[in-house]
């Protein structure tokens, strides 16, 4: 495959890349990850975002040879070249580190955008950079997170926010909830439905045949056979039980605490936590600049890196386009194992009476 994209018979896929608050260090880790020229050469990147705000990070990061096309609308879009989906020529004000009204607007605009384009199958994947979720916060725009948006823009009834490294896999029953509504949020049938989708997703989209989940417990210890809290008993292991019935190989409730310092998530191909914090901290612990956040359950395909706007270094130059570049790395390997999960699937094999007996 990889021969015939390099003499042009295979049309490179087409990731679309969401530019997100351009006060952050969105531009930046964009640019880093995707000038390398040679990558053209096995997908086609499109930026939806602004020209001025590109010329304006090419300056200052002094890159003489950073080169792309200005393109007005997906139509007119050239394979193996760097793309910038125009959405608007005018002149922006840059504000590094501080969170404006203007930089929420054209971020929502952007995800509007690709969308869209995602929609009609004019780009295949979709890779948003980190918003500033108080300044997209409008009445179109009315979602805790890219992942809530996508959700509901694609006629899904859940989704999972899944967290990607080399070595760990983290998915979350609840997501940008505070602490006090998580409880309350968590119930037997929200954790059937987020292990299907995990379950689901490890099969079609990471190719595992039969993947082991270990779920966590919510309160300290697992509750400590309800010394502690009734939840992990009544409700997680409830929803367990009604898991393995179904098929599924999911394991626990297990004590959050010294589940990942003891490195039992090496035994499971992927981990279930309750909340946002308690899957993310160890996650990033130890996949910071290599993580993805990947939203599972969509008909689509969408990544993210798995850091936020970093507003204390935007502008000065040493952002990691690390993440960013795995983000895009992810969504290709993510939509071609879809292609061969459903190739397995649909056309099975056909073994002949002779060859059985």
């Amino acid at each position: 495959m990889i021969k015939e994209r390099l003499k042009g018979k295979t049309a490179p896929l087409r990731v679309g890349v969401t530019h997100g608050d351009f006060n952050g260090i969105s531009y930046e880790v964009m640019i880093k990850a995707l000038m390398d020229s040679r990558l053209y050469e096995l997908f086609t990147p499109v930026i939806y975002g602004l020209p001025r705000v590109v010329g304006f990070h090419r300056k200052y990061m002094h890159l003489s040879d950073f080169n792309y096309s200005v393109i007005s609308n997906i139509s007119k879009i050239t394979d193996r070249k760097l793309n910038i989906r125009s959405l608007s020529d005018e002149e922006i004000k840059i504000d590094f580190g501080k969170s404006t009204s203007l930089a929420g607007e054209f971020a929502f605009e952007a995800l509007e955008t690709a969308v869209k384009d995602l929609r009609n199958k004019k780009i295949d994947v979709l890779v948003t950079a980190p918003i500033n979720k108080e300044n997209i916060h409008s009445e179109k725009f009315n979602f805790q997170g890219h992942t809530e948006y996508l959700t509901q823009r694609f006629g899904s009834e859940n989704s999972l926010m899944l967290m990607v490294s080399d070595h760990l896999k983290v998915g979350t029953v609840t997501n940008h909830i505070p602490v006090s509504e998580v409880a309350g949020a968590i119930t037997e049938k929200l954790i059937l439905t987020k292990l299907i989708i995990l379950n689901d997703s490890l099969k079609k989209d990471f190719l595992i045949e039969r993947p082991k989940i270990a779920v966590l417990g919510l309160n300290p210890h697992a509750g400590d056979n309800g010394l502690i809290g009734t939840e992990d008993e009544s409700v997680i292991h409830a929803a367990i039980i009604k898991a393995k019935k179904q098929g599924l190989l999911a394991f626990g409730p297990f004590p959050a605490d010294g589940f990942f310092g003891a490195g039992n998530y090496t035994k499971y191909d992927a981990v279930l936590a309750m909340y946002h914090d308690q899957g993310l901290i160890p996650f990033k612990l130890m996949a910071l600049d290599s993580g993805v956040n990947y939203t599972a359950g969509l008909p689509i395909v969408r990544t993210s890196p798995d850091h936020g706007t970093a507003y204390d270094i935007a502008g000065k130059n040493i952002a990691s386009p690390a993440s960013m570049r795995q983000a895009v790395y992810l969504a290709l390997d993510i939509y071609k194992n879809r292609k061969k999960w459903e190739a397995m699937n649909t056309k099975p094999l056909v073994v002949s009476h002779q060859e059985n007996s």
